[in-house]
C-alpha cells in the first residue's frame, strides 16, 4: 500500500507529495522533529495500514495499553482526512488537536476529533495519550490541557 502513494500527494492532507511528506518517517530514515509532523505521519500510517512497527516505536511505551506492532498493523477504519486546528509546541512537550474523517460501519460519514499529547524523549517525538482540553469562562478551549482525561 506504501508504494501506491509514491508519486501522490500525501494521505495526511499536507498537500505535499508523500514521498517528501510522510514516507521518510514511515521507513525510519528520518525521525519527525516536531510534534506536528508525528501526528500526521502516525495518521498516515493508520491510514494505510501494515505500519505498525512505525506507530509502536512512536508511541510511548507507558501508555501503548498492551498493543503491539501486529495489532496496529491491522486497517480497520476507512480513514478519508485529516485537519491539524491547533499545535503548540514547548520544550519537549506538545499537544495537538486534530479531526480525523472517516467512514464507519454503517457506511456514513464520521469524525475522531481528539487532543493528543507527545513527549519528547532524547530527541525523539512520542504520541502519549488523548487530553480533555481546559475550557474558560466563555466556553473556549483555553489551548492547554489536562493529561490523563479522554477527548470528547
Amino acid at each position: 500500500m506504501v508504494d501506491a502513494f509514491s508519486n501522490k500527494l500525501c494521505p495526511c492532507c499536507s498537500g505535499k507529495v508523500f514521498e517528501q511528506c510522510c514516507r521518510p518517517f514511515l521507513s525510519g530514515k528520518k525521525a519527525p522533529k516536531t510534534v506536528k509532523q508525528l501526528m500526521r505521519s502516525r495518521y498516515t500510517a493508520y491510514f494505510l495500514g501494515g505500519c505498525g512497527q512505525y506507530l509502536f516505536a512512536t508511541w510511548h511505551p507507558e501508555t501503548r495499553k498492551g498493543e503491539s506492532p501486529g495489532s496496529l498493523s491491522m486497517k480497520t477504519v476507512d480513514w478519508r482526512g485529516l485537519e491539524i486546528l491547533l499545535c503548540k509546541q514547548q520544550g519537549d512537550e506538545g499537544i495537538v488537536e486534530f479531526k480525523a474523517h472517516f467512514i464507519d460501519q454503517e457506511g456514513n460519514a464520521a469524525v475522531h476529533h481528539e487532543y493528543s499529547h507527545f513527549l519528547r524523549i532524547k530527541g525523539l517525538w512520542y504520541y502519549v495519550q488523548p487530553v480533555k482540553p481546559q475550557v474558560a469562562a466563555n466556553g473556549q478551549a483555553t489551548g492547554q490541557q489536562t493529561p490523563g482525561a479522554a477527548a470528547e
